[in-house]
C-alpha cells in the first residue's frame, strides 16, 4: 500500500526571512518643516503688512471724524433780496387766464 500524505501535514514556513530585494522608496521625501516654515513667515509678513495698513485707515477716520465733531455745522443763511418792483397779482391772473 500507499504512503498516505495527509498525515504528515505541510511543513512550516520560517518566521525569520531574508529580505533579497533592495526596495526603492516611491517617491523621495519631502521637506516638510522647512517647507511649512517658510510658508508661515510669508503668512506672518503678509499679516503684519495688513495689520498696519489698517491701522493707518483707523487713525485717519479717527482724525477725520475729530475734524468734523469740533466743527459745528454751519447752517446756509438765504439772504433773499427784497423784489425790485411790486408783484402785481392782477395782471397775473389775467395772464394764467390767457392760457
Amino acid at each position: 500500500m500507499g504512503k498516505n500524505s495527509k498525515q504528515r501535514g505541510k511543513k512550516q514556513m520560517n518566521v525569520f526571512q531574508v529580505a533579497s530585494k533592495q526596495f526603492k522608496p516611491k517617491s523621495k521625501t519631502k521637506q516638510v518643516k522647512t517647507s511649512l516654515k517658510h510658508i508661515n513667515t510669508l503668512k506672518h509678513e503678509k499679516v503684519q503688512n495688513l495689520n498696519e495698513m489698517f491701522t493707518e485707515v483707523q487713525r485717519d477716520v479717527k482724525s477725520i471724524s475729530k475734524n468734523v465733531a469740533q466743527e459745528p455745522k454751519k447752517q446756509a443763511l438765504v439772504v433773499r433780496k427784497p423784489p425790485k418792483e411790486a408783484v402785481n397779482v392782477d395782471n397775473a391772473a389775467q395772464l394764467f387766464s390767457q392760457l
